[in-house]
């Protein structure tokens, strides 16, 4: 089940953020959290998420797999 394209492109812009800001050591994360309103989110790098509420998981498998927009 993939997510909105929206909150995809907003996980895509976070994590690209995240690789520029740490070129030198790269985690690859499990996702990435999206909050639905603001588009603002942050890396996890953990299993099983908490999300706090209005957040979204966009799992690392849906942000190599989807098309760019």
């Amino acid at each position: 089940m993939f997510s909105d394209p929206t909150l995809i492109k907003a996980a895509r812009r976070i994590y690209l953020g995240y690789i520029q800001m740490n070129s030198k050591f790269i985690k690859q994360p499990y996702g990435v959290a999206v909050d639905r309103d603001s588009l603002r989110g942050h890396l996890i790098f953990r299993e099983k998420p908490i999300l706090l509420p209005g957040e979204c998981f966009i799992r690392f498998s849906e942000l190599e797999t989807e098309q760019a927009c």
